[in-house]
């Protein structure tokens, strides 16, 4: 059994906009590990099932899922799979198993790291810091002094310069609408943004304030950069959710 009952907060806590989904059909497992995420600043919504995790999905921005390996119904191996279709929210997986071949397909399905029952709430807890470092990026690399140059897929924005320069080292033309959008994705790759949240981040840029403003500048910025097809697209449409920008970015 995994053990809460001394674990008090510990460490720097987490930041307020990180929400994390913990799906696991115990009952008073997900109770102690929510309680423990929420005493460490995180906010924390539950489910016991699939069906509890996709409708958690659908109703917030979740930023890392604790996820159960045995679950009733589609276990958690089966939930990792169906994730990754089309999100790239990273996951944790628990399991009551600590063979090597229960690791070793959890993370080639797309699981980000692993967790054995019974464990450490402060394993836990450095586990959630450490995946949400490597997939969002630590809240300093996010500030404005943390660097102006943002690198993907051999594109670069210069912050500084409001310049975008494909691989070849070509600058591309960005309108000011296009520019603040790819900007708001880059602030957060890997990461299903909805509509109203782009809207939100780049409202006084896109003119008419409504849906299809967001689907059109969307579509402009892909011609830029991927040439339009959706296929190969870095900008990912997350159906009935919203959009995803799939590259890993670096700032420098």
């Amino acid at each position: 059994m995994t053990h809460f009952s001394n674990a008090g907060p510990i460490g720097s806590p987490g930041q307020a906009e990180q929400h994390i989904l913990v799906v696991d059909d115990d009952g008073e497992i997900r109770r102690l590990v929510a309680k423990f995420l929420r005493d460490n600043g995180y906010r924390v919504t539950t489910a016991r099932d699939g069906r509890d995790m996709r409708q958690a999905m659908r109703d917030a921005l979740i930023d890392l899922v604790v996820l159960d390996l045995m679950l009733p119904g589609e276990n958690g191996l089966d939930l990792c799979r169906d994730l990754r279709r089309t999100s790239s929210t990273p996951v944790i997986m628990l399991t009551a198993h600590g063979s090597e071949t229960d690791r070793i397909v959890g993370l080639e399905l797309g699981a980000d790291d692993y967790l054995t029952k019974p464990f450490s709430p402060r394993e836990l807890l450095a586990r959630v810091k450490a995946v949400l470092r490597r997939t969002i990026g630590a809240p300093a690399a996010r500030q404005g002094d943390a660097g102006h140059l943002l690198r993907f897929e051999g594109w670069t924005l210069d912050t500084q310069r409001r310049e975008l320069t494909n691989p070849a080292g070509v600058v591309v033309d960005l309108s000011t609408g296009e520019y603040d959008l790819l900007l708001t994705f880059l602030e957060a790759p890997q990461r299903v943004l909805t509509r109203d949240q782009l809207m939100d981040a780049a409202k006084h840029r896109l003119a008419g304030g409504f849906d299809r403003a967001i689907d059109v500048q969307v579509s402009r910025l892909r011609r830029k950069i991927d040439g339009g097809d959706e296929g190969q697209a870095m900008i990912k449409t997350v159906r009935g959710a919203g959009y995803l920008f799939a590259p890993a970015v670096s700032r420098a």
